[in-house]
């Protein structure tokens, strides 16, 4: 299955720093809003974290490349796949881009680790958010 379309925006003058350019801290802001849509893609819904079987996705280790600037007005997208999947954590690639010309300008690596929310430490991935993730792999990887 091709990546997951896991975040859309416009970028907002506030969403920018004294350089012009989107801040840092928003990239990874789309990251985390992104993942939220990916857990729910794979089942671990709203219900879930706050009642249910209580458990969610919490990042333990990224890694990030700028390619491109990000400029106030601009349309953004991400699109996010799964690199590996770990007996308690599963690994996101997020990719950005400029919407307008599909231009690729940032990729993040973001290692979630299966959170109990009652116990704050990391559980075995839940197999049927194990069995969900396989459609979303990379391609190729």
């Amino acid at each position: 299955m091709p990546a997951l379309l896991s975040y859309r925006a416009v970028v907002a003058p506030a969403d920018c720093d004294i350089l012009g350019h989107m801040n840092v801290a928003r990239y990874f802001d789309a990251c985390s809003d992104a993942g939220f849509t990916m857990q729910s893609m794979l089942g671990i819904t709203a219900d879930d974290m706050t009642g249910g079987r209580r458990i969610s996705g919490a990042v333990v280790h990224t890694e990030a490349t700028f390619k491109a600037e990000v400029l106030a007005g601009e349309a953004i997208h991400m699109m996010t796949d799964i690199l590996a999947i770990g007996t308690k954590s599963i690994t996101y690639r997020h990719r950005l881009y400029r919407s307008a010309r599909d231009e690729h300008a940032f990729t993040a690596v973001f290692r979630n680790a299966i959170l109990s929310l009652t116990e704050r430490r990391a559980v075995t991935v839940p197999d049927d958010m194990r069995a969900a993730a396989q459609a979303y792999l990379a391609e190729g990887e």
